[in-house]
């Protein structure tokens, strides 16, 4: 059974940088295509990332594009999400997520995601 522990949250001010962490066990991620989520208060969980099984592939939400990169380091079993030029927007708890699929795609999509952490916070403020 693959289990998920996301890490690396904190307080931050605007326009600075965090990286956080998805760290797997029971499994291998090189079999799985993993997406990054966030819920802020009040509002739905939404995809900000995710990267395939083998080739990297990679999508981003709009609102992310440029600023966060996924990254997968199969010798650690873990997965990143580097964000960058971080706004008071996008303070939310971060979760990262798995499901087992096809090689050449992933989805920002949380109904397509079998395996979930307990999530991180972020906030960022000044």
């Amino acid at each position: 059974q693959l289990q998920l522990v996301e890490s690396g949250g904190g307080l931050v001010q605007p326009g600075e940088s965090l990286r956080l962490s998805c760290a797997a066990s029971g499994s291998t991620l090189d079999d799985y295509i993993i997406g990054w989520f966030r819920q802020a208060p009040g509002k739905e969980r939404e995809g900000v990332a995710c990267i395939s099984r083998s080739d990297g592939i990679t999508t981003y939400a709009d609102s992310v594009k440029g600023r966060f990169t996924i990254s997968r380091d199969s010798a650690k079993n873990t997965e990143y999400l580097e964000m960058n030029s971080l706004k008071p927007e996008d303070t939310a708890v971060y979760y990262c997520a798995a499901v087992m699929g096809p090689m050449h795609y992933c989805s920002n999509s949380k109904a397509d995601y079998d395996y979930w952490g307990l999530g991180t916070q972020v906030t960022v403020s000044s």
